[in-house]
């Protein structure tokens, strides 16, 4: 009788599982639809608040009234709103997102083109940073428990606030001047081998990892103190055991949230940076096409910048919720 009071228990306890798991995923999709239409629909008025004629400004002074006309007539500008927008959302899921006004191409190909160099900027600066701020972030919390080495704390606090509070684009002029003009080590700018990731990379990675780096001291310290860290050194564990499979992990939660909104930081940080760097991505493609006033490449780009924002801090909800389930529960 115990057994199978046991084993309802168990089954009782694993459906209230699972039904946490839906409702959780369940609002996660539901905020991620909402989200896209907003995002959606912000990018579709911002051509339409722009004041004056987005045409004349992108055909210039000289260009004839029938020319301006006709470019209008077929980006479909003389239609009602809600037909534009119904057709701008259907467009939107199908992959067609409009055509430039300066190069008369799909927006959804240069898109495409420029797209791949932003994300690899990106992941890669990201996996940087991360490489960087684990163990300098363990490694400082370690030396700096219980009040060890005050001028370390002091030094690391003060630099990684410093690090963290230069812009990007900062950052990437002085890297600039110092290993491409002064000492000549590196190329000053395009995409040209993998010299020329080296500055763009650094440029966008060392105020996050500054940033996380000191998180993670923060958590890491906090951690230290925890019993369940006293009972294992008390089993007189190997401490880089315990640091890797019992600090390391309880103290990587909040730090992974930071990092999901850093990693969403670093997909728009690439705008300025890919300016400085001239690179060919789509930083410098939104830049270039603002300067031009072809609204429908800075719609689309818009467009694709927000969907990246939103898919990255999804990705790390779910990430949070696979690594502490009780996340879940607290929501409900």
């Amino acid at each position: 009788m115990t057994t199978v009071t046991t084993r309802l228990a168990e089954e009782d306890a694993r459906g209230l599982s699972d039904h946490r798991w839906l409702r959780f995923a369940a609002r996660r999709l539901g905020r991620l639809v909402v989200s896209l239409w907003i995002l959606i629909t912000a990018s579709f008025l911002m051509i339409h608040l722009v004041p004056g004629d987005p045409i004349r400004a992108a055909l210039g002074p000289t260009a004839s009234a029938a020319v301006v006309q006709a470019r209008r007539e077929s980006l479909g500008l003389d239609d009602p709103i809600w037909q534009q927008y119904l057709h701008y959302l259907g467009g939107v899921f199908t992959g067609d997102l409009g055509v430039s006004i300066g190069s008369q191409l799909p927006v959804a190909d240069t898109i495409a083109q420029r797209l791949p160099a932003t994300l690899l900027l990106a992941v890669l600066a990201f996996a940087v940073a991360v490489l960087i701020a684990l163990p300098l972030g363990m490694a400082v919390a370690i030396a700096t428990q219980r009040g060890r080495a005050r001028g370390l704390e002091v030094g690391f606090s003060s630099s990684s606030v410093l690090l963290g509070s230069i812009p990007d684009f900062l950052l990437g002029v002085a890297l600039v001047a110092i290993f491409s003009v002064q000492l000549g080590w590196l190329p000053v700018a395009g995409r040209e081998g993998p010299l020329s990731y080296v500055l763009p990379v650094l440029a966008l990675a060392i105020g996050p990892a500054a940033i996380l780096a000191r998180i993670l001291r923060i958590e890491v310290l906090t951690v230290l103190d925890a019993d369940f860290v006293r009972t294992a050194q008390a089993k007189r564990l190997r401490a880089s055991r315990i640091d890797l499979r019992h600090v390391l992990p309880n103290a990587v939660t909040a730090t992974l949230t930071l990092g999901g909104l850093l990693l969403s930081g670093l997909v728009a940080g690439t705008v300025l940076v890919e300016t400085v760097f001239a690179w060919p991505g789509l930083g410098s493609t939104i830049v270039s096409s603002i300067q031009a006033k072809d609204y429908p490449l800075v719609q689309g780009t818009v467009l694709v910048y927000g969907v990246g924002v939103l898919l990255v801090n999804t990705l790390v909800d779910a990430a949070l919720a696979v690594l502490d389930p009780q996340s879940t529960a607290a929501e409900g």
